[in-house]
Parts: C-alpha cells; sequence; structure tokens
C-alpha cells in the first residue's frame, strides 16, 4: 500500500521537494522506482533555538508491497500503511429510511449529518443559534456594546464554538476519522496545508466558509439544518425514543443524536428532568493570559525570532502539585480574547485567531483542572460551579459585560496595575480592574500562581509582570457526561446518541468531528 517514512530533518528554508527527496535519499531509493511520494507531516523543532529544524514525515509508495513491507523491517524510522482497511460501513448494509433529529451543529453535529446525508439518511439538524452569516452579525454587534442574545453568540450558532476560535486542528486522539476528516475540510474550503501541518489551524475567518459549503452539501443531499431552533423535548416510550420537540413541533423520530456542545446548560436540565443518565465529570477553569507575539518568539526561537520562514509562536505547557494540575489551554498566536458568555448578567472568556495569526498579542487561557470533589457529585453540580463564577465575574466588573482582569504582577505579589502594562488588551467590551483571588476558590487561585512562576522558568515571557489576566475562563470542557454505552447509545434509552464535546466525549474540532462521524457509523450499523 505505502509506507510513512518520519524523522526528516531538515533547515527551516526546506520547501516540499527538498524534503522528499531528502527522504528519498535517507533510505536509499531510486527516485524512478517511488511511484508516489509527497510531504505528510511537518513540524518544528524548537528545544535549541540556536538550530531550529523541520522534522517532518513523507509518504511513499513503491507500487510493490512486498518491498515496501521489507523496507519497513529494515529501517525503524518507516511504519506500513494498509489503506485497504475500511473504516465506513458498505451502503448495503444500512437501511437509510430511518428517522433521525440531529441536535446542534458544531463538528460533531455537522460531520454527523453530513455522514448520514452522504449515506442517503435525510437528517434533520435543529440548530438553536443563527446561520453563520447573522451569527457574525450579533456576535460582532455585542462585542462592541450591542445587546446580548442567548440565543446566538460565541457559544451557539452554525459551527458551534470554534466557529469564533483559532480554528484548531489538533487532537490527541488516534481515530482513522481524522485523516478523512481534514480532506473534507479542505474540500469544503479549507487551506490545503492542514493536510501535511503537525499544528493544523484554519482560522475563524476561513472557517465560517467552510461551515457554509458543509451545510449546503447537507442539503443538497436530502437534510434539512434548522436553525434558531432549539431541541426543547424529547419523547420517549418504552425506554426508546420516538420524538423530537422544537419551536411548538413534534419531529416523530427513531434516533436524536445529542451534538449540543459544552454549554447547553438547559438542555441538559432538560434530558435530567426526562430521566437520561448523566454524571458530572472534571473541567478546568482559569483566566486568559495575554502577551506580545514578538516576546512569545523571542521566548521560542531566540535570536531566529523574526525569521519569515518561522510559524507564529505557539507554547503548550503544564505543571502538577499534589495531584491538581495547572496548564495553558487553546493557544492563539496574533490573537484576541474574546466575550464567550452564553447567559445573561454573566462573563465568559475565550481566544480567537485569524488564519493569518497576524495580531499584536498571543493569549492563552491557563487553566486549573476541577473535579466533583470539589463542586460536588450531582449531575449539574459542575454546570452550577461554572455559572457562579461567571456571575460572580459580571458583579466584579462592574454589571456591564467588562470582565474581570490583572496583571501576572498584581495576581502573584499585589502589585502592578493594568495601566502600567506594555500589553494592550484586546476583550473588547473592556476591562475592569480586580484583584481575582475574589473571583476563583482559594485552591484555584493558588494554582494559578504556581503554575505563572513554573512556567516563566520555561519560558522568558511568563516571567513578564506586565502580562495580562482576564478572567473567567470556564468553557474549556463540558462539565458533564451524558453517558452512553459501547453501542454509543445513552445507558438508560435507546435511540438517544451523545456525541460530542457537550456529551463529554471529545475535546475540540477534530475530537469531535471525529466521534460525530463514529456515532453515524454506529446509528447506521444498528439500523
Amino acid at each position: 500500500m505505502a509506507i510513512i517514512v518520519s524523522q526528516i530533518k531538515t533547515a527551516i528554508s526546506a520547501n516540499a521537494d527538498d524534503i522528499t527527496a531528502s527522504a528519498i535519499k535517507k533510505l536509499k531509493l531510486d527516485k524512478n522506482g517511488v511511484k508516489v511520494c509527497h510531504l505528510h507531516k511537518t513540524s518544528l523543532d524548537a528545544r535549541n533555538n540556536s538550530d531550529i529544524k523541520l522534522v517532518s514525515s513523507v509518504w511513499i509508495e513503491l507500487g510493490n508491497e512486498k518491498a515496501e513491507k521489507a523496507l519497513c523491517e529494515r529501517d525503524k524510522s518507516c511504519a506500513y500503511v494498509d489503506e485497504s482497511i475500511e473504516i465506513m460501513p458498505p451502503k448495503s448494509a444500512c437501511r437509510n429510511d430511518k428517522k433521525v433529529v440531529v441536535a446542534g451543529f458544531g463538528p460533531a453535529g455537522m460531520f454527523c449529518a453530513l455522514t448520514l446525508a452522504e449515506y442517503g439518511f435525510s437528517p434533520i439538524v435543529l440548530e438553536r443559534g443563527a446561520p453563520v452569516d447573522e451569527r457574525v452579525k450579533a456576535v460582532e454587534g455585542f462585542w462592541s456594546g450591542g445587546s446580548f442574545s442567548e440565543r446566538t453568540n460565541v457559544q451557539f450558532g452554525e459551527g458551534g464554538a470554534g466557529t469564533f476560535s483559532d480554528g484548531k486542528l489538533t487532537t490527541r486522539i488516534k481515530d482513522p476519522m481524522c485523516r478523512r476528516i481534514l480532506q473534507r475540510l479542505v474540500e469544503f474550503g479549507a487551506p490545503p496545508e492542514i493536510l501535511t501541518k503537525a499544528k493544523p489551524h484554519i482560522g475563524t475567518d476561513k472557517l465560517r466558509n467552510v461551515v457554509k459549503n458543509l451545510r449546503n452539501r447537507i442539503i443538497e443531499l436530502g437534510g434539512e439544518v434548522r436553525f434558531n431552533t432549539k431541541l426543547d423535548d424529547i419523547i420517549i416510550k418504552n425506554g426508546t425514543v420516538c420524538a423530537a420537540a422544537a419551536n411548538g413541533e413534534t419531529i416523530p423520530c427513531d434516533a436524536v443524536v445529542l451534538a449540543l456542545g459544552h454549554s447547553a446548560r438547559d438542555t441538559f436540565e432538560m434530558l435530567l428532568e426526562k430521566g437520561v443518565f448523566i454524571e458530572p465529570k472534571p473541567f478546568s477553569v482559569g483566566a486568559r493570559i495575554e502577551h506580545k507575539q514578538t516576546d512569545v518568539d523571542r521566548s521560542l526561537y531566540g535570536k531566529a525570532a523574526g525569521n519569515p520562514n518561522l510559524p507564529k509562536g505557539e507554547y503548550q505547557l503544564s505543571y502538577r502539585k499534589n495531584g491538581r494540575g495547572v496548564y495553558t489551554f487553546c493557544m492563539c498566536p496574533g490573537g484576541i480574547v474574546v466575550p464567550s458568555q452564553s447567559e445573561e448578567n454573566t462573563v465568559v472568556t475565550n481566544g480567537m485567531s485569524e488564519f493569518a495569526r497576524d495580531g499584536e498579542n498571543a493569549n492563552a487561557a491557563v487553566v486549573v483542572g476541577v473535579s466533583p470533589d470539589d463542586f460536588g457529585k450531582k449531575p449539574l453540580d459542575g454546570v452550577d460551579f461554572a455559572r457562579q463564577l461567571e456571575q460572580k465575574a459580571f458583579e466584579l466588573a462592574g454589571r456591564n459585560y467588562n470582565a474581570p482582569a490583572s496583571t501576572v504582577g498584581r495576581l502573584l505579589t499585589g502589585k502592578g496595575a493594568l495601566t502600567e502594562s506594555s500589553v494592550s488588551p484586546t476583550y473588547a467590551r473592556g476591562l475592569t480592574e480586580c484583584d481575582l483571588s475574589k473571583l476563583f476558590p482559594e485552591f484555584v487561585t493558588e494554582m494559578l500562581r504556581t503554575g505563572l512562576v513554573d512556567f516563566s522558568h520555561k519560558m522568558k515571557c511568563f516571567g513578564d509582570k506586565n502580562a495580562v489576566l482576564t478572567a473567567p475562563e470556564t468553557r474549556t470542557s463540558s462539565p458533564v457526561r451524558i453517558t452512553r454505552g459501547e453501542d454509543l447509545c445513552s445507558l438508560n434509552v435507546k435511540g438517544l446518541y451523545p456525541c460530542g464535546e457537550g456529551a463529554g466525549y471529545a475535546g475540540g474540532i477534530m475530537s469531535a468531528a471525529a466521534d460525530g462521524m463514529n456515532v453515524a457509523v454506529r446509528l447506521m450499523r444498528n439500523s
């Protein structure tokens, strides 16, 4: 089939042809005997910033399975790839007259509905928020000082929360669906480079067109997407879903996919009232930290910072103490900190970048893990814990949708005003300087302090006491799990398929999309 040869190290100025030539030379192959050769993935090794290298893997096909396997046995940098393994069911095995409602049109719901539609099903998608163009107007209107909508915001609307993000496509899962998802995203308008970057991203600006193109494909295939339509109820008879209710209409169906997103708190409440099994799960809370992007680049690349062959610097840091973790999350190079609440009279922060990542600042969440041992073991205790932080932040910052903020120095030592910082905050609704220790429980505050000190030993920019902290970050992942069995159905309701991040089974665009596809495949196999 093919081999992937890894650990091809080249100068940062190397192009794809240079890298593939290096791979062929490394394996001592005759280039005339290579049928297919292209760049598979490339990443950056900046551990020694005086000698930064590209580290790549290359896809090679020799057209001779025996020779490919022999090469892999001889050279441990090679891995054999058998693409004959089919991860999708044969279409002939699927009963596509089954009526399916998909609740939510974020990555999980989109790829679930797309997969079903391509197999001849006619899914009905219910999305409480607006189409993406209308959604952008509503969000930007709020950011500019306008009114807030609980229906259409950064969390709700076409594309889900990822539509207002960096559009990161990195994931730790090893799901064979991931490659297929990247290919589909390119088909719908994403930059082709996401197929070869080790840390691919689309950017919120390009992601919006991808979302629209994907929606149009579902509709072309016979699916239906209903915006401004929230799942209000599910009708259960004899332990099995038989209908969904939305906007006063009852929709008979054989299955409901709960691709809700992590912020669908009212839907969690409805499901709990219906007796659906839900349990609390750990998540994380903290603040967004902003540095100048140039300071991040210098911390990572040293004297090489500013080299046009280098990407915008990004990082991922973590520290554990006494069983509790503090870590950076969702780092946005050249991005902004954005208002991201889904409920009135609350404050929530998140990060967002456009594809060019050309903003003055970098930002990332610095968050502390919390668990049911901290906030309670009832199903929605985590929801209540996060909501109380968000409401308290609204109060502390002046009840005007400003966010409470502080310099790193003030959090660590009690000294250092925002007005003295060299970092210009990007939070659109404005900041109110606050003592963040009054916002968080003491154990969170102390762990944030501990983490910031530890990170300053790893990256010079984290030693900058003028860096800005904007709080709170509370939507790192879902605070609940809508638990499912091996058949991917709810433990106690047949035909109900919890799916994606809101159900507690994903943590980002890629893993949510993969879970959506896997749920669609299992639903079809269960037909």
